[in-house]
C-alpha cells in the first residue's frame, strides 16, 4: 500500500547531496517534515500524494503552510510569547 504522502529531498553529505524520501499517511506530519526541511535549507524535489506528484498549486500550499508554521515558531521563541498571542498579533498558523 502506498503512503498518502512521500517527500523527496536532498541532504548535504560531505561533498555530495544524498537523496532521501520521507513517507507518511498523516498530512499534519507531512507539513511538519516540510517545515524541518525548510528550516535546515534542504532542497525539496517533490511531494507526492498517493504516488503522484502534487500539482504545483497543491505543492505551493504545503510549502506555504510549513513556512507559516516555521515563522510562527520563530516568532514565539524570539518574542517569548505563546502561539495564541502570536496568531492574534501576527496571523500565522498557531
Amino acid at each position: 500500500m502506498l503512503p498518502k504522502y512521500a517527500i523527496e529531498y536532498s541532504t548535504p553529505f560531505r561533498r555530495q547531496m544524498e537523496k532521501g524520501r520521507y513517507m507518511t499517511d498523516d498530512p499534519v506530519e507531512c507539513d511538519r517534515f516540510v517545515e524541518e526541511l525548510l528550516e535546515r535549507g534542504f532542497p525539496i524535489h517533490a511531494i507526492k500524494h498517493d504516488g503522484l506528484d502534487l500539482p504545483p498549486h497543491d505543492f505551493d500550499l504545503i510549502i506555504k503552510r510549513a513556512a507559516g508554521l516555521l515563522a510562527s515558531r520563530h516568532i514565539c521563541v524570539s518574542l517569548g510569547i505563546k502561539a495564541d498571542e502570536e496568531h492574534y498579533r501576527f496571523g500565522f498558523a498557531a
